[in-house]
C-alpha cells in the first residue's frame, strides 16, 4: 500500500468550491475502481499557521494502481477534474509515502467510505521529521520502541494516538522524512501543551525529548481539522 500526502494552497475565496471538487470529483471518481481511496481531507486549522492550505491523503493499491491513477490524471478521465480543482487553488505539492513497520493504519480500500457520510470533525497533530543523516533507520526503530509507549502510557487518557507512520519514498520527496499522522483526543491537555514549558524533567536523559536529540532535531507539527465528510475521521 502506497499513500499520496498532498499539501494544497487554496485560493481563498474558492475554498468552498475546491472542498466540494475533491469530494463530489476526487472522492467519487476513485470509488469507480479498486486503485485507490480518498482517506482523509483535513484543513489546517486556521491560527495555527499558513491560511486555507488542505492536505489530502490517498491510499493506492500499489505501483501499478499509482501509475494508472496517474493516468486518469493526466490524460484520462480526471483530466477535466485536476483542471477545475487547479483553477480554485495556487499550487499543490505532493509526496508518495510508504507506510512504517509501526504504523497500526490497515487499509481497506473496499471498506473505505465514498458516500461523503457526515460526522463531528477530528483534530491531528501532522508530525514531520527529518532525521540525520545516516539515522534514519534508528529513529524508526526508536520511535516504534519508545514514543509509541510513551504516547500509550496513559491508556484512560491519552492525549494523542498515532493513527498512521510513514516514511517518504526515495525519489519521491524530502528524504529521509518520517511523517505521523496523530489523532488528538484530550483538547485540554493540548492546550497545556501548546501554552506550557516542557517540564524539566522532560528534557533529561532517559526521556524522549531528550533521547530521541541523538537521531533528530527538526520536524514541523501541524494542527489538521478533518472534514465534516471525510472518509476517515
Amino acid at each position: 500500500m502506497l499513500f499520496l500526502h498532498e499539501v494544497h494552497r487554496v485560493a481563498g475565496a474558492k475554498a468552498k468550491e475546491f472542498e466540494v471538487a475533491f469530494r463530489a470529483g476526487w472522492m467519487e471518481a476513485l470509488a469507480a475502481d479498486g486503485d485507490a481511496r480518498l482517506l482523509w481531507f483535513l484543513h489546517h486549522a486556521h491560527g495555527t499557521g499558513p491560511s486555507y492550505q488542505v492536505v489530502t491523503v490517498t491510499a493506492v493499491a500499489d505501483g501499478a494502481a499509482w501509475e494508472r491513477l496517474a493516468a486518469r490524471v493526466q490524460h484520462g478521465d480526471l483530466r477535466d477534474w485536476v483542471r477545475e480543482v487547479d483553477s480554485c487553488r495556487h499550487d499543490v505539492q505532493g509526496r508518495l509515502l510508504m507506510p512504517l513497520d509501526f504504523s497500526p493504519l490497515e487499509v481497506d480500500l473496499a471498506a473505505v467510505p465514498t458516500d461523503g457520510r457526515r460526522h463531528d470533525p477530528a483534530l491531528y497533530m501532522e508530525d514531520t521529521m527529518w532525521p540525520k543523516r545516516g539515522k534514519a533507520d534508528e529513529y524508526i526503530a526508536a520511535a516504534g520502541a519508545v514514543y509509541t509507549k510513551l504516547l500509550g502510557s496513559d491508556p484512560a487518557h491519552p492525549l494523542i494516538g498515532i493513527e498512521a507512520a510513514y516514511q517518504t519514498m526515495p525519489g519521491a520527496g524530502r528524504y529521509p522524512e518520517i511523517t505521523l499522522m496523530q489523532k488528538v483526543h484530550d483538547m485540554s491537555g493540548l492546550v497545556r501543551l501548546l501554552t506550557t514549558d516542557m517540564p524539566e524533567e522532560m528534557a533529561r536523559r532517559g526521556n524522549w525529548m531528550h533521547d530521541a536529540l541523538e537521531f533528530r532535531d527538526q520536524w514541523r507539527s501541524k494542527l489538521l481539522r478533518t472534514a465534516s465528510w471525510s472518509p476517515l475521521n
